[in-house]
């Protein structure tokens, strides 16, 4: 290397840290070693101590501080902004009160940094001893150092402070305003954000791409599509429409606000849409329950060459899930495997959660167990796969692990939901109650209408009706449409009609155009025989106009998803699906299965109503499934309503006719079909 000036390599070792290349920085250093003479020029040693702290080298930059003669503000600073940097937020600090050691006075760039760092750490104490020594340096005046007062007091939770604090400023900047926005958005506090938005353009203010995108937060946070349409107003006539962030946030805002129709006119009109663009997309379908789309917007994306990141695979695993797509969801696990991203605490959670909404427990328990480190969503998500499968026994006790092992996380309101779920599926009622009575005196989280749902359902399928009706009476709070919904449920199953009756009208109070109520109402009297009072409620759907949604099940095989309804003939491969069924139902008589008419709805003769339950929607799938899928792989069915005894009962006899393992996910729980039995234990 030719002789250099003292600046020529002062701008070498910046351009390492630009670079982040540590080894041509060590090169520079040593060319300045060699070049220039001893003592070396003072702005050098500050560049070596900040290239060094900023490629996370801290011990080099620590010897490059401890050999410059004269150290400043300067040098500290570097060594304390370049550990901030890094993530060394403790170093940071203790770099401070050396400095302070020395009688060296912190400046308007080191109290920034200092403040960062105990914001970072969650560190009142550190914060404001830091904000008394600004005040005392007359530096808090500063537009800087106050913002990044303000700023700590916020990310340490201190908010009355950091309201003060914001109050006092004699001058602020967009920096500050913007600061004080998403601190908003990340307490919650939406409608403060909406307010200070105002002020600040009474103020004269001209928001830039930061502000807008905070102010559509606080929109989508506040459910306020009108102020979020007069926000995309004025995008529009500030000109920041082209701004690839603000169309961001312009996908994100609509599809929180249910407009995702809007978020696809934006994506479209982006000329060069970024990885954040394709990936709010993606959340945008996903939060509107349009999953398919979300899977396929995915594929396009891949197509155009996007890599996919951790927030967008978790998005996608999370559409999988939606979608019962077990092999897509694996597909998109292999891809979260070859981008390095399946360590990711979001990639793990999702991809347990998905492959427990898929019913493939043991992936789910792999994929748990390989995670390097776990929230509690990830307990949440593993808990609520053992509940998918009415496994109240491991569900209980990764409850009792999470709680009181080593992991010491504390369950929250979702928690509670999974695992009295599991307990209800399993009708494990004496767990089900210690722990729902520990949910307020241990824990202190108040039940609310879900976990009184979880009981009343637990109760109900133990067939203790008249229990859960009066536990209903006691309840606290109003009782809801899942609590009264799982009442009416357990009546059918245990022949209540009177008491189902009860149940039927708060339904029809609480939600008089769900058919869904009717119809389980009018099964209840069909199961009893009372003919009459079946067709009465059926009667009375038609005269108010309320439409039965019908009963169909699905199931994936060569890239296509096939569905039957009951009685359903229109398939192309009819004529083989109807041999065979025609084929089980011989092999089933043979081996001693009598069908249950009395899931036959209407009044009909014995061999109608045999025919009735014969020709039901997984009946059909499952014919299907045996023709299409190989042998050794499990025939996945899923459901839209909950399965009917009759199609319990034959499934578990075609389990062990064909020696195949059958999964149906229904609308309550994942039923394991093998060797003449299923994982429910017939209580489901």
């Amino acid at each position: 290397m030719p002789f250099l000036s003292a600046n020529s390599l002062a701008y070498l070792v910046e351009s390492a840290v630009s670079t982040q290349c540590s080894r041509f920085g060590r090169a520079t250093h040593a060319q300045i070693v060699k070049t220039l003479d001893n003592p070396l020029p003072s702005f050098i040693y500050d560049h070596l101590v900040n290239m060094y702290s900023k490629l996370d080298l801290p011990n080099l930059a620590q010897l490059v501080l401890s050999l410059t003669p004269n150290r400043s503000v300067v040098t500290w600073t570097s060594l304390i902004s370049g550990s901030v940097q890094s993530g060394r937020f403790i170093s940071a600090l203790f770099h401070f009160s050396n400095m302070r050691r020395e009688s060296i006075e912190p400046n308007d760039f080191t109290f920034p940094c200092a403040f960062k760092a105990s914001g970072s750490l969650r560190s009142p104490l550190a914060g404001k001893q830091l904000h008394a020594l600004a005040v005392k340096a007359g530096q808090i005046a500063d537009v800087f150092v106050g913002c990044s007062a303000f700023d700590m007091y916020s990310k340490t939770g201190l908010t009355y402070e950091a309201r003060k604090l914001f109050d006092e400023m004699p001058e602020r900047n967009i920096v500050t305003w913007n600061a004080y926005l998403s601190n908003s958005l990340l307490e919650g506090r939406y409608e403060d954000a909406l307010t200070a938005f105002i002020v600040f353009r009474h103020e004269g203010w001209e928001p830039n791409s930061i502000t807008f995108c905070a102010f559509l937060n606080a929109c989508a946070g506040a459910s306020n599509l009108r102020l979020g349409l007069q926000l995309h107003g004025f995008v529009l006539l500030s000109g920041f429409e082209a701004d690839v962030s603000v169309a961001n946030g312009l996908i994100d805002f609509y599809g929180k606000c249910h407009q995702v129709g809007c978020s696809e006119i934006i994506f479209s009109g982006i000329s060069k849409p970024n990885n954040v663009s394709w990936c709010s997309m993606v959340a945008s379908y996903l939060q509107n329950d349009d999953v398919e789309k979300a899977c396929m917007l995915f594929l396009r994306a891949r197509k155009d060459g996007i890599e996919p990141t951790d927030f967008m695979v978790s998005s996608v695993v999370s559409a999988c899930a939606g979608l019962s797509g077990l092999e897509v969801g694996r597909g998109v696990h292999a891809l979260a495997v070859k981008a390095c991203v399946e360590g990711n605490i979001f990639v793990g959670s999702a991809l347990v959660d998905m492959y427990g909404k898929c019913g493939s427990i043991e992936d789910a328990d792999r994929a748990f167990d390989e995670m390097p480190e776990r929230n509690l969503i990830t307990w949440n998500a593993m808990i609520g796969a053992y509940a998918h499968q009415g496994q109240a026994d491991m569900a209980v006790a990764l409850f009792e692990k999470m709680t009181h092992g080593s992991h010491g996380v504390a369950p929250n309101y979702v928690t509670f939901v999974c695992v009295l779920s599991a307990c209800s599926r399993d009708g494990s009622v004496n767990v089900g109650m210690e722990i729902f009575e520990s949910m307020r005196g241990r824990y202190g989280i108040e039940p609310g209408a879900e976990h009184y749902a979880c009981v009343v359902d637990m109760l109900g399928r133990a067939g203790m009706v008249e229990q859960a009706y009066q536990f209903i009476k006691k309840m606290p709070i109003q009782p809801t449409v899942s609590v009264w919904g799982a009442l009416l449920g357990a009546c059918k199953m245990f022949a209540k009609p009177e008491l189902g009756k009860i149940a039927a009208d708060n339904l029809f109070e609480l939600d008089p155009l769900d058919s869904g109520n009717h119809v389980l109402l009018s099964n209840m009297f069909a199961a009893a025989g009372r003919w009459e009072e079946a067709t009465l409620v059926r009667k009375e759907m038609n005269d108010v106009g309320i439409k039965k949604g019908a009963g169909c099940s699905w199931i994936t095989a060569g890239n296509a998803v096939h569905l039957f309804q009951a009685k359903d003939t229109s398939h192309e491969r009819n004529s083989e699906i109807q041999k065979m069924l025609a084929k089980l139902r011989r092999e089933m008589k043979a081996a001693g299965y009598i069908p249950d008419t009395k899931f036959a709805l209407f009044d009909l003769e014995e061999e109608e109503k045999v025919m009735e339950v014969w020709y039901h929607s997984e009946k059909i799938a499952l014919a299907f499934g045996l023709i299409v899928i190989p042998p050794g792989v499990p025939i996945r069915i899923t459901k839209n309503l909950r399965i009917c005894g009759d199609c319990h009962s034959a499934i578990k006899f075609i389990s062990g006719i064909v020696g195949r393992e059958i999964i149906v996910r229904d609308k309550n729980r994942f039923h394991r079909f093998r060797d003449n039995q299923c994982s429910c234990r017939d209580y489901w």
